[in-house]
This record gives structure tokens, C-alpha cells and sequence, in this order.
């Protein structure tokens, strides 16, 4: 087991901290895309090889997720319906990507997931000008939702992404749910994604256990800021604003893994 102050000193540990800080802010506010961070953090400012970096983010983004999507439960805005029709097909494709995925580099898993931060970001600058959709907007769509829910759980099976950036406007726009339901049972499924990509990895045993606690503790504690924030800021500023720095950090990982094209 890697020890904490090993290889996160203080100088590294500090940023990283306030990097999952914002994690679990956009969780908390938005349902996903703050998870697609976690791995680059762990990656470019702790230091971590690519492939422990997508085994630890499973636990840090599950923990956190399972806090949410409790509180989203407790509050009435969760979907059990349409989250067993995504999360039953997401969890089996992010089981078995995972175990699949020891025979990818993790050079090519970063280029990968620095595309899908591409995809995701484009997706937030397009939906930040659009209003709630009613709960009745559109009819259910369930064989949609189940190959959203392949895709999404390939993506966490991968390269270790919750996915939230395609399963909250899959649920508005294919699951006939309003957005703020959206987001409870978007946290529900990440959940259990990160349950069946933890399940198919290989080396658990070697995950540094210390950096993990300190780094879910910290996402979780942004994750009820973000909770209560969610009902003051407007989540359109956010997104823009998240969709921007994904925008940043997806170039800078593209670039440093160029050979890989």
C-alpha cells in the first residue's frame, strides 16, 4: 500500500484537494461531469500511473455519488425506474470493460478520456442556455436509455468517467423526468457504475487507501455545497463555466499523450 505522504506532499496534496473540492460541487449541482477530473488529478498533480488513477477513482466518485444520490432519494427526486433501465445496462458493459480494459495502455485510456472531457464539455456549453423540461416533455424512451446506459458504463469500465454529462440529458430528454430528478438518479447510477468498474479491476489491493479517504471526504464535502448551492446559482453560469475548464484540461491531456496518435 502506497503510503500517503509518499508521493502527496504537501505542495501536490493542496491543489489536489481543492480539485476535488470542485469535483464534488459539480456533482452536487449539475449530477456528473465533475467525476471526469478525478482521474486526470490523480494522474498530473499527484502523480499517479493512469491505470491506479482509474482504479482509485472508482471509490472516491462512488462514496461521494452514494451521499447525493441519498440525499436526492430522501428528497423525492430520484427515478428508481428509469435508474434500474440505465444502471442494469451501464453496470454489466462497466464490468466487463474493466476487466477488458488491463490490456489497454493507460497512455491510450488518457487520450481516450482527454476526448471524452471534449465530448462532455461540448455537451455542457450546449445544454447551459436551456430551461428544466417538465416531467412530461417527452415520452419515455426506454431502449434509448438502455444503450445510453451500454455506453455510459463502457466509458466508466474504461477510463474510470461517472458519465452524469450524458445520463442527465438521456433522463430529460429520453426518460421523460425533470431535470432536478435528473440529476438525484444520474447519482444513483454513477453509483453503481463505479460499484461494477471497482468489481472488474485487477489490482485493488495495490490502491493507496490514505490519499482515497482524504480525497473522498473532501469531494463529499463539496458535494453537499453543491447540493444546497444548486437552489441559489444558476446552473447555467456553472456549466459554462466547468465546460471551460474541461476545455482547458482535455487539451493539455491530449497534447502531453500525442505520441499515442
Amino acid at each position: 500500500m502506497t503510503d500517503l505522504l509518499s508521493i502527496a506532499t504537501p505542495g501536490h496534496l493542496l491543489p489536489g484537494l481543492a480539485l476535488s473540492f470542485i469535483i464534488g460541487i459539480t456533482l452536487g449541482m449539475l449530477g456528473g461531469g465533475g467525476s471526469i477530473l478525478t482521474v486526470p488529478v490523480f494522474v498530473y498533480v499527484l502523480g499517479y500511473d493512469p491505470k491506479l488513477a482509474i482504479a482509485m477513482s472508482y471509490p472516491v466518485v462512488g462514496f461521494t455519488t452514494l451521499v447525493g444520490a441519498v440525499g436526492r432519494y430522501r428528497a423525492g427526486f430520484v427515478n428508481m425506474q428509469r435508474a434500474l433501465i440505465v444502471g442494469a445496462a451501464s453496470m454489466s458493459a462497466a464490468f466487463v470493460a474493466a476487466r477488458l480494459s488491463h490490456g489497454v495502455k493507460g497512455t491510450l485510456q488518457l487520450v481516450i478520456l482527454g476526448t471524452v472531457m471534449l465530448v462532455s464539455a461540448v455537451t455542457m456549453l450546449r445544454s447551459a442556455s436551456k430551461a428544466d423540461v417538465p416531467a412530461d416533455a417527452a415520452p419515455p424512451r426506454p431502449a434509448v436509455l438502455a444503450l445510453v446506459g451500454l455506453c455510459v458504463g463502457t466509458l466508466t469500465g474504461l477510463v474510470g468517467v461517472g458519465g452524469g454529462f450524458l445520463i442527465v440529458p438521456a433522463l430529460v430528454g429520453y426518460g421523460g423526468v425533470a431535470m432536478r430528478e435528473a440529476v438525484g438518479t444520474s447519482l444513483l447510477i454513477i453509483t453503481a457504475n463505479c460499484v461494477a468498474g471497482f468489481a472488474g479491476q485487477h489490482n485493488v489491493a495495490a490502491l493507496p487507501c490514505g490519499v482515497i479517504a482524504i480525497f473522498t471526504a473532501t469531494s463529499m464535502i463539496g458535494l453537499v455545497v453543491g447540493t444546497r448551492l444548486a437552489r441559489r446559482v444558476a446552473v447555467g453560469s456553472l456549466k459554462r463555466g466547468f465546460a471551460l475548464l474541461l476545455l482547458v484540461v482535455a487539451t493539455l491531456l491530449l497534447w502531453q499523450n500525442r505520441s499515442q496518435f
